[in-house]
């Protein structure tokens, strides 16, 4: 039996789009220009940590270390502001992290190149935290905007339960998944270009997305189109 479904609007295809352009485009961005970091991968610094560790390379082990702290408490933060702010708030919390993103970027806009890399790196990757923890789910499957391996991972899954199960909405799943994929890249190869160009107000570039993605959710009915599922 077929029945309609509503999502709510961030957790819509182009809500994901909007966040995994972004993402990309951090990442590309702390590692051309702020000393090889990816501010939204974790996994990869802790990797670089422990290879920094092996050679007793302690001040860059605290180096690496920085970044995966501030993603730590971003996730707080983020847990915290999710208990303090209603739903039904016209600023919720999901709109108040949008704001609270934007506004660091542009912050770290402004600042040049001779500001250490430290500083920038940890507020970026504070800002990925809050992120990655904000917005979860894609039409009420996991995801994740700033990094990909998970949403590989699912994509595959939802592909074969398509082709080997003949599962109709698990196909249009990995659809998704692969379009987020794609746009993450694009974001990353957009965020390497302009970093290129303009260096460290490529951020701003960053900081417009987050807005237009705030505005997009303040605008709408907080629903998207209902969706038929078996």
């Amino acid at each position: 039996m077929l029945q309609q479904k509503l999502y709510p609007l961030h957790e819509s295809l182009r809500v994901g789009i909007f966040l995994a352009i972004v993402g990309g485009m951090l990442d590309a961005h702390t590692y051309l220009f702020r000393g090889g970091v990816f501010a939204n991968a974790q996994t990869g610094n802790m990797v670089l940590f422990g290879i920094s560790a092996a050679e007793k390379n302690w001040s860059r082990c605290l180096y690496y270390l920085v970044p995966i702290t501030a993603f730590f408490l971003g996730v707080i933060v983020t847990e915290i502001l999710k208990r303090k702010i209603t739903e039904e708030a016209f600023l919720n919390w999901r709109h108040t992290i949008l704001v609270i993103e934007a506004a660091l970027l542009c912050v770290l806009g402004f600042l040049p190149k001779e500001v250490p890399d430290v500083i920038v790196n940890v507020t970026v990757s504070f800002v990925c935290s809050l992120q990655v923890n904000c917005f979860r789910t894609l039409k009420g499957n996991a995801y994740a905007t700033t990094m990909c391996t998970g949403n590989l991972r699912s994509a595959a899954e939802h592909l074969c339960r398509f082709w080997l199960d003949h599962d109709r909405p698990a196909g249009k799943s990995a659809a998704r998944y692969f379009i987020i994929i794609l746009f993450f890249c694009f974001g990353a190869a957009t965020g390497a270009l302009f970093t290129n160009l303009f260096q460290e107000k490529t951020l701003f570039l960053c900081a417009i997305l987050l807005v237009g993605t705030l505005i997009l959710l303040l605008r709408s009915d907080k629903h998207i189109a209902p969706q038929k599922e078996s």
